[in-house]
């Protein structure tokens, strides 16, 4: 008789019963991240709503920290989003070369930078329409820089709140925008963005994608995933 596979993060699926007691799980979910990570925060460093979208463009296959690293004297050279867009492009690709895909994302940093300083006067549009309309924005950058920037609520469904919101089988969606509604029609409106920072910060510290440490795991009597390892 064949071995049963031990069940993985990459091969847990939530079943129907574990996303029909998401709601009543969420409380205790969102209790329990707040009591976790109740200073979570975007940890991309910035000053003003220009930096925040530049910040997070170059974040994109590339982590936080390394952002950091580039952005202090990326931002002391470009002040507006027409430095961006007026500069060489060859320029601003050195400038971003460590963070990877450097060419496409300088591309798209000067592409949008052009569109805001030519239809919105230099200053970054506040709402998730317009924003979506910018060359590489997508709703998950536009989510950070609402959320963070301009304090419009806005769900994050970037790899880590896609992984751990299947873990916690609180929803069956990996594509982002279905992911996000679901979220959606979880979550308390006023709770979406530190919601979403705080379950990147989890992902982080404690539910990383390679080995998450149940064990040690304060969510895992609400997660279909811990409980289902731990059998």
């Amino acid at each position: 008789m064949a071995k049963e596979k031990a069940v993985t993060p990459k091969t847990f699926k939530p079943t129907p019963k574990d996303i029909a007691t998401a709601p009543e799980r969420i409380k205790p979910i969102l209790a329990g991240l707040k009591k976790l990570y109740p200073d979570a925060h975007c940890e991309l460093n910035y000053s003003n709503p220009l930096e925040l979208f530049v910040a997070t463009v170059l974040s994109a296959q590339c982590t936080d920290v390394r952002v950091n690293m580039v952005t202090p004297a990326l931002f002391k050279k470009y002040r507006s989003a027409a430095d961006y867009a007026k500069a060489p492009a060859e320029d601003l690709e050195q400038d971003i070369k460590s963070t990877g895909f450097f060419r496409n994302k300088a591309k798209n940093i000067q592409q949008a930078c052009g569109v805001i300083e030519r239809d919105y006067g230099g200053q970054l549009p506040d709402n998730l329409d317009e924003l979506v309309k910018l060359p590489g924005v997508g709703r998950k950058t536009a989510n950070v820089i609402l959320g963070d920037a301009f304090g419009v609520p806005g769900i994050t469904t970037d790899t880590h709140v896609i992984r751990l919101s299947r873990l916690l089988a609180l929803s069956n969606h990996a594509d982002p925008v279905k992911l996000e509604n679901n979220l959606m029609e979880l979550i308390p409106q006023k709770q979406w963005t530190l919601f979403s920072h705080r379950l990147i910060w989890h992902g982080r510290r404690v539910c990383n994608a390679r080995k998450p440490e149940c064990d040690s795991c304060e969510l895992r009597k609400y997660c279909p995933y811990g409980l289902a390892i731990a059998q």
